[in-house]
């Protein structure tokens, strides 16, 4: 037997290949599907199967794709009517070669979840659970209705119902890891069971009241994306384009495009291409969809065009298509043509606190990082992601000093501000952990308190 994750960046997503004896099956796969191909090639087996645990939201799936390569069988949750593949139902068996895959339906993160339990020689070995249990955390429930504790109480049916019923030896399999916008406060493990989660996973000691008043009132963002995802992930996702690969594109040529800075907040801060926004490269499937849209071409800006392939499966993994290129020469081809230059100030924590009372804080943090962290006194709270859509809360009458945990949101932040006509705003390189570390005062639900230095 044979199992691999493959894990994508950025989304934090995982995917699983698991095989015996010339047979292969695939759980969960992302749109570029060929990685898929080359490691059932590598283990001399056929793909003939692929599960889906649901529909997702972060990110186009790729069984049709890998379908329409392998000829494999899809098989998804019956409780939502799929423009392709087979409704699979709890209960449901499949063969895998020697090995056995048996399906429990597990709603509450959506209401067609599926987990999909691995026999190997008759004895559960591992689980697929999807969204609905991860290491550390559980799945959000505000995707399946509006009714997030109907949702809530629907998932703690399908946690202890079905998912805590197999042995505590029983390998967990997520659909997502640490970082993922699917739960909240996900642990960065390698590999988890049933009963280390059950030992030491704190959503799963709730008992259900508790359990469906926490997640009920649940602190998650749904980016706009999300929805198209939803909708192609039901009906289909397109074809994903031949061209992987970038293309250059002259400076002359940037006109009416976004364009989209990959390089880091310092380089972005001391000069940019006037409009861009600046989204590190770990961060573009994790910001891309808040700032996007899908009908105006997409150009890249680098500094020295490397490794631009991955650049390019980030954006199509969430249906960008309309990827045109990226700047030929990076961004020293664009100041070298004598076009306009922007640039915002870079400030330390220091410069912040000494400008304290005259100017705007604006902490882009995750509200949830906020509550347990604290924050700057006096600061104003938008999430970076929100911050296209509420930019008329943010005082245009003094200058913005934008922060986040260490400074990269922040630079999207500046960015997005500056693209918007904001003309006085600066980063806060080091952002609210460098604000800690030194020491500063920290607000919280209390009132004032002053950390002791790091």
């Amino acid at each position: 037997m044979f199992i691999e994750t493959i894990r994508s960046e950025g989304l934090a997503h995982q995917s699983y290949l698991v095989g015996s004896d010339g047979a292969a099956a695939v759980i969960d796969p992302h749109r570029d599907c060929e990685v898929y191909l080359e490691r059932a090639t590598a283990h001399e087996a056929a793909i003939t199967r692929i599960f889906e645990t649901h529909r997702n939201e972060d990110y186009l799936v790729g069984s049709p794709e890998l379908a329409r390569r392998t000829g494999a069988t899809i098989h998804h949750g019956s409780s939502l009517d799929f423009a392709y593949g087979e409704p699979t139902s709890h209960g449901d068996r499949f063969e895998i070669g020697p090995l056995t895959i048996a399906a429990l339906e597990t709603p509450g993160h959506t209401a067609e979840s599926l987990s999909y339990v691995l026999y190997d020689q008759g004895e559960p070995y591992m689980v697929f659970t999807g969204d609905a249990l991860f290491a550390g955390s559980v799945g959000r429930v505000d995707l399946m209705s509006d009714d997030r504790a109907a949702n809530a109480a629907a998932l703690y049916d399908s946690l202890h119902g079905h998912l805590l019923s197999l042995p505590d030896g029983t390998v967990v399999c997520p659909a997502h890891g640490a970082g993922s916008v699917c739960g909240v406060g996900i642990h960065d493990l390698p590999l988890s069971t049933i009963g280390h989660e059950r030992a030491t996973n704190r959503s799963l000691a709730m008992d259900r009241e508790a359990f469906v008043a926490e997640k009920a009132g649940e602190l998650t963002y749904r980016p706009p994306y999300f929805r198209r995802m939803e909708e192609l992930n039901r009906d289909g996702p397109p074809v994903p384009p031949e061209r992987w690969l970038l293309r250059p594109i002259g400076p002359s040529k940037l006109a009416g495009m976004q364009v989209v800075d990959i390089r880091s907040p310092t380089a972005f801060g001391a000069g940019h291409v006037p409009g861009s926004l600046n989204i590190w490269r770990m961060g573009l499937t994790a910001f891309m969809g808040w700032v996007l849209d899908y009908d105006r071409p997409i150009a890249v800006v680098d500094d020295f065009d490397l490794d631009l392939d991955r650049v390019a499966a980030a954006f199509l993994r969430l249906g960008y298509d309309n990827l045109a290129g990226y700047l030929g020469g990076g961004f020293e081809a664009w100041f070298r043509s004598g076009l306009p230059v922007d640039r915002f100030p870079i400030w330390t924590v220091g410069d912040l606190r000494d400008h304290l009372g005259e100017v705007t804080v604006l902490d882009v943090r995750d509200g949830n990082n906020r509550a347990g962290q604290g924050a700057i006194p006096g600061s104003l709270h938008i999430y970076v992601g929100e911050l296209a859509s509420r930019l008329d809360e943010v005082p245009r009458d003094r200058p913005i000093a934008a922060h986040c945990d260490v400074g990269y949101k922040g630079s999207l932040a500046a960015s997005l501000l500056t693209a918007h006509g904001f003309d006085r705003v600066v980063n806060v390189l080091g952002g609210f952990t460098a604000w800690k570390s030194a020491g500063y005062p920290v607000e919280n639900g209390v009132g004032p308190v002053r950390p002791s230095p790091s």
